[in-house]
Parts: structure tokens; sequence; C-alpha cells
């Protein structure tokens, strides 16, 4: 049994990390500002502080509790907001990572796992899927931020002998998304139907993104925790999937009827993003076990459950 810290553990894809690897039977506690997770994702049992992870008391309580594993899951998620506020994404995406690996100083690191990014790092695309070695072409102060993190990773790395795992993620979506901002995608348009609203699709909705299961994710942590596996690899299915295809599943799940109406297309949004997870398969065997349609129904019937 491993003493485990996940950041952004009350969070969507957190909160799966932490159930995950509670039910292997490790000693989990999670930091989180509550900023957008919520308690309601915690099983019990599981210590709950709430701090920021740029703060003085979140480097006092890492050198406190010394964890075998430190899961970096909390960050500023999105891509608008880093664009349109970067001093902030900075704040919290690269302060906020060196804030944790400074807590160690002199003392044992953990095997840190840090979520990066597949899409937002790699830009617009060469080949499709893209591979890890594919040239980073990040055209948001967010996909540079997740960058430079793995960058500090690599340093720590070399100059400390930290152990680290870095998982490029596709676009995740599941249970427990939040539905609100611009995110999720699949929360979005889930909640949206279910309360018989009419969603909106940016564009013509011929762009392609790789959804991947929050719950394929939150194997992938588990399974580089387990072997303690160092380095870059993606997380992502390799199917691309266009957003009218994704809302004609989603309106299918929910039995609606409800067409979507088309708005301006996002300044600067990728056509096309697709990862190629082999290199995972092979170093750690992992590999995408929800299929799309499936995770799409299991994530309907969450909200529905779940409904506000």
């Amino acid at each position: 049994m491993a003493k485990v810290v996940v950041t952004g553990g009350a969070g969507f894809i957190g909160s799966h990390i932490v159930d995950s690897l509670l039910a292997s039977g490790h000693s989990i506690e999670v930091i989180d500002d509550l900023s957008s997770g919520n308690t309601e994702n915690l099983p019990a049992g599981v210590t709950l502080h709430k701090l920021d992870i740029r703060s003085a008391d979140t480097r006092a309580l890492l050198a406190k509790i010394q964890p075998d594993i430190l899961v970096h899951a909390a960050a500023q998620i999105s891509v608008r907001v880093s664009m349109e506020n970067p001093v902030f994404d900075t704040e919290v995406n690269v302060v906020g990572l060196v804030n944790l690996l400074h807590a160690f100083a002199g003392r044992r690191y953990p095997h840190f796992v840090l979520l990066s990014t597949g899409g937002a790092i790699y830009g617009d695309q060469d080949v499709f899927p893209a591979p890890e070695n594919h040239p980073i072409r990040a055209s948001s102060v967010y996909g540079t931020a997740k960058r430079v993190d793995e960058m500090y990773l690599d340093l720590w790395g070399r100059q400390y002998g930290m152990s680290w795992t870095a998982l490029r993620l596709a676009n995740v979506y599941g249970p427990r998304q939040n539905p609100h901002g611009e995110a999720g995608v699949v929360a979005i348009f889930a909640q949206r139907l279910l309360r018989k609203q009419q969603p909106t699709i940016n564009g013509d909705g011929t762009q392609t993104r790789d959804f991947v299961f929050v719950g394929d994710v939150a194997a992938a942590v588990k399974a580089v925790t387990d072997k303690s596996v160092t380095g870059i690899y993606n997380i992502g299915t390799g199917r691309e999937t266009n957003v009218n295809q994704l809302y004609s599943m989603i309106r299918g799940a929910v039995g609606s009827q409800t067409e979507a109406t088309h708005a301006e297309a996002k300044a600067g949004e990728q056509m096309r993003s697709c990862i190629d997870a082999a290199l995972a398969s092979k170093t750690f065997g992992w590999k995408p076990s929800m299929p799309i349609e499936q995770g799409i129904k299991a994530t309907v019937e969450w909200f529905r459950q779940h409904a506000a």
C-alpha cells in the first residue's frame, strides 16, 4: 500500500483517479481548492485538504505527508481562459507545479504523475494519430504551460533523480464532467438535451477530436503508478469523432429529436486532433477499453440520474 496525494482529486478526472487508486488499497489524501471540484465526488474516508496548489501551506502539507506517489490533476483547463488571462493560467499550471516540486527540496521525492494534454500540445498535426515525437506546436497558453510542466519534470528527474510520468490526455469525457464552461462538450450537450434545451455547435461540426473515457484515463494512472513508469505517454483512442457525429450519439442516448443550432466557429480552433497511444500499450499495457458509443450512454445516464 502506497501513500498517495491527488491534487484536484475532487474534480472530474481526479475523483475517478481517487476511486481507482483507493480500490487498489492505497492510502489517499486529496488537495483541492474546490474552485471546480465537488466534495460529493469524493468517497467516504478520503481526507480532503482545501488548499491552493500555489500556497506555502500546500508545500508544508506535502513535506509532512511525504507521499510515495503524487498525482497532479489540479489545473486551469480552459484554453479560452488561458488566452484571455495568460498570467492566471501560468500561475496555476506552471507556478503551481513548481510549488509542488519545491515541497520536497532536500527530501525524498515521490513518483510524480502529471496529467498533461495531447491535442493542445501538438496543435495542428502533420499525421493522424500523432505519436509522442510529433512536433510541438501549441497554439494556446494552456498547451504551452503543460509542455513547460513536462520540461520541469524532466529537469527534476535529471537533477534530483525524481521518477515521473506525464500522460498526454486526449479529450476526456464521462460521468462527473462539469457541464458549465467550454471544456466538456459531451457534458454540455448531454445536460442541455436532458433539460430540453437546444445545444449550439460552433462551426459546421466537422472538426474532430479524440474522445477518451475517464475510466480509461484512471486505469492509465493506476498502471503507471503500479510500475513507476517514467516518461511521456499519449492516452487516447486513436479514433477521430467529429462534433456532428458526437451530437448524434448523445441525442440518441438521450432519446431526443432536438436539432442543434450552429454558431460561428471559434477563432483559432483546431480542425482535427487525434493521438496515438501505441507507446503506452507497448510500455505498460494500457489500451482504451470503453467504446465511445457505450461511454456516451454511460455518461448520459449519469447526467440523467444527477439532474439538477
